[in-house]
């Protein structure tokens, strides 16, 4: 790719295009090895989602809530080509249409709290777009704490800049000041996940000792002194017996013994612990981070119809939020792909509407806002007679 070159006279013969960021190596670690006051990493937001399933899929409904948008240009030959470059454009080398994109590049922001992708051009068009690893990459300020440079991993053990930072898409969730990494929407669930994975770690363990029941058999000799003697061989002899009762392979046998023999079920006298209200306590703490609503994770927690729309509205307004902050990368590429197609037309990026409400709901409160505007109306009318 070369964006900075004047165009080819031969297009032909056109560069190939090759992604700048690229990475080979995918390291994971475990979430037991956080530490709060050395911050987190890319590897333990993996671990959370995979670890906590209702983290990953509040993750991919918040995807799926942003919508999909459509372009308008000045010209409809100019919306007709770019609405098929948008919909047809190779994405990562697997994917195809500017809403694959979108997709994987808020996953990421969202886990993350920084996206990166980067848009490939064969010196006439843009060809392809490219969703970067992140831990190919490494932000560093640039000549001004105003600007941001990226640096690509160059194979070597190091970074340098990336030849055309024209092409990248870069966007933060809710920097710190003075930062240019973003925030991870998961920041702060590394605790309360611990605890949960715990609990259910102990619940598994728990079921596993009272679902497969263990046994003490235990033989006592009599005060003769040949039951004493013999004492060995017959424990070993009733051991075998139970043993053979017990093989789950052969069929049901009873278990006959002589003597003073007692069987009990190791643990039965203990307590399972009631897991329901700490394990509640921890979701609650994971859904009020996520922002979305329990009941569109599949969580039968009481709520009212109220309380339902007034959570629907809230999730509504973060919608909107995600959309502001990617958006300016969408305007980024469909800029590009005009100015290189000879386009100087201006654009607009109209996004379909958040709908989170009951169809019949939404008609109702349309009919009243027409009745409404109807009475007004017939005001207006009234007093202009008079």
């Amino acid at each position: 790719m070369a964006i900075g070159k004047n165009r080819k006279k031969n297009p032909q013969k056109s560069a190939v295009a090759v992604p700048q960021t690229a990475k080979k190596v995918h390291p994971f670690s475990l979430l037991g090895g956080y530490s709060p006051a050395a911050g987190a990493d890319m590897s333990l937001y993996r671990s959370l989602r995979e670890a906590i399933p209702i983290i990953d899929a509040a993750i991919f409904k918040l995807i799926r809530l942003i919508g999909t948008f459509e372009v308008e240009c000045d010209s409809k030959k100019a919306t007709d080509e770019l609405r098929s470059f948008l919909s047809g454009v190779p994405v990562s080398g697997t994917q195809t249409g500017i809403n694959a994109f979108i997709s994987t590049f808020l996953e990421q922001l969202l886990t993350y709290g920084t996206a990166i992708g980067e848009m490939v051009t064969d010196g006439l068009t843009v060809t392809h777009l490219f969703n970067s690893d992140l831990r190919s990459v490494m932000l560093t300020e640039g000549e001004s704490p105003l600007e941001v440079s990226v640096c690509a991993d160059d194979g070597k053990g190091g970074f340098a800049p990336v030849k055309y930072p024209g092409l990248i898409l870069l966007s933060a969730l809710n920097p710190q000041p003075g930062q240019l990494y973003g925030t991870s929407l998961l920041k702060g669930l590394p605790f309360v996940s611990d605890v949960l994975l715990k609990i259910y770690n102990t619940i598994g363990i728990n079921w596993e000792r009272v679902g497969n029941v263990r046994f003490a058999v235990t033989y006592k000799p009599q005060n003769d002194t040949l039951d004493k003697a013999y004492a060995q061989q017959r424990a070993m002899m009733v051991a075998e017996e139970w043993s053979k009762t017990m093989d789950s392979s052969s069929a049901v046998k009873d278990f006959v013994a002589v003597g003073d023999v007692s069987i009990k079920a190791i643990g039965a006298d203990n307590q399972i612990l009631d897991s329901e209200v700490p394990v509640r306590e921890m979701l609650e703490q994971i859904v009020a981070k996520l922002g979305i609503p329990p009941f569109i994770l599949g969580l039968s927690w009481s709520t009212t119809e109220r309380m339902s729309h007034q959570q629907a509205d809230i999730l509504t307004s973060e919608i909107e939020a995600y959309r502001r902050i990617i958006e300016p990368v969408i305007r980024k590429i469909c800029d590009l792909w005009l100015r290189m197609n000879g386009y100087a037309d201006s654009f607009t990026v109209s996004w379909e509407s958040v709908t989170l409400q009951d169809i019949s709901e939404l008609s109702r409160s349309r009919y009243y806002d027409a009745q409404a505007d109807k009475l007004i109306r017939e005001t207006e009318v009234n007093g202009s007679d008079r």
